[in-house]
């Protein structure tokens, strides 16, 4: 807006002048804030810790966006208890497009059905704004550990029960449930150890305090490239490009599949034409051969779409997980 302004000089007719002002009465305000928005930087909560996979993969994101849009795209993370304290930030800030959050899905479909007040309402308090990506997982183990593969894993927790420590990352995240489907699965039982957070996890298991984790790949990656951990499968249905030597778990266990996720969210009453200036943003990132290459270095998939198809996405995997939770026979806590 002030740059539309700024071209009105003196000199220039009073009738056109005139003329312009009454254009610019007519624009809705909605739309004239998305022609100067973003005017200051941006806070992107990301509500997990610094070094998780979520974190990994916003400052990604915020730097290309920065980049873009010529304002600083500073994260801000809120990490604990399921995402609770970044996610009732986000539910909490002004709507007014300079507060936005990086939510795992841990966060959007597990935690309100894990915790008895979680302290937000996905549906009431905040609102989709744009899909980042799909983020299957990777099973890993000590880099020395005699355990080789899913198989040789479910026959160690079954031969002996109780005894194979699981560095859950944080209790009640995908990852953790992960696990525990993993457990159920290949007819074994881990001693599962919750953690806070993901470097906490993947720190036990490079000290040999457990035996496995399971985590986002962006996580985990650069430990499995230096040999410090081993890889033992992938949690999606097919192999991953870039990792075809690592097997699916589906290989061993017909059918098992667990995909985590990134998305854009914003506190509900943000402006629609700031919602859909970011949707088409991110899209058009997402378009960038090297962002996608770089993403999917880190085992993030990237999706399309509008906030109206993030929203009934979001909608299904609600339903997926409530019935995984139910099947695992997980209360609120």
């Amino acid at each position: 807006m002030q740059r539309i302004i700024a071209a009105c000089r003196p000199g220039r007719s009073t009738a056109w002048a005139a003329g312009f002002a009454v254009a610019l009465s007519l624009v809705p305000a909605s739309d004239a804030m998305a022609q100067v928005w973003p005017a200051k930087p941006v806070r992107l909560v990301v509500p997990f810790p610094p070094g998780a996979a979520p974190d990994v993969v916003a400052r990604l994101i915020a730097d290309r966006l920065s980049r873009g849009w010529g304002q600083s795209v500073y994260v801000e993370n809120r990490p604990g208890a399921g995402g609770i304290p970044g996610m009732s930030a986000l539910a909490r800030a002004p709507a007014d497009g300079y507060t936005v959050g990086f939510v795992p899905a841990a966060a959007a479909v597990l935690t309100p059905l894990l915790y008895k007040n979680p302290q937000y309402d996905v549906e009431r308090d905040i609102v989709p704004v744009a899909a980042i990506g799909t983020s299957p997982m990777m099973v890993v183990v000590p880099g020395g550990s005699a355990i080789r593969s899913v198989d040789e894993l479910a026959r160690e927790g079954k031969q002996r029960p109780g005894t194979l420590n699981f560095a859950a990352a944080q209790a009640g995240s995908v990852p953790h449930l992960t696990g525990e489907m993993l457990g159920r699965a290949g007819g074994f039982r881990m001693f599962t150890v919750p953690y806070a957070g993901s470097p906490a996890a993947t720190n036990a298991v490079l000290a040999g305090e457990a035996a496995v984790t399971i985590d986002g790949i962006p996580a985990l990656i650069q430990h499995v490239k230096a040999g410090k951990l081993r890889a033992l499968a992938v949690t999606s249905s097919n192999r991953l490009p870039g990792l075809e030597n690592v097997p699916t778990v589906a290989e061993s266990l017909p059918g098992f599949e667990s995909i985590g996720w990134f998305a854009l969210f914003a506190p509900a009453g943000t402006p629609e034409a700031v919602i859909g200036r970011i949707n088409a943003d991110v899209n058009r990132l997402l378009e960038d051969k090297e962002l996608v290459g770089r993403l999917a270095d880190l085992g993030v998939y990237s999706m399309h779409g509008g906030a109206g198809d993030l929203r009934a996405f979001v909608r299904n995997q609600q339903a997926v997980w409530k019935g995984t939770v139910q099947e695992l026979a997980l209360q609120p806590q």
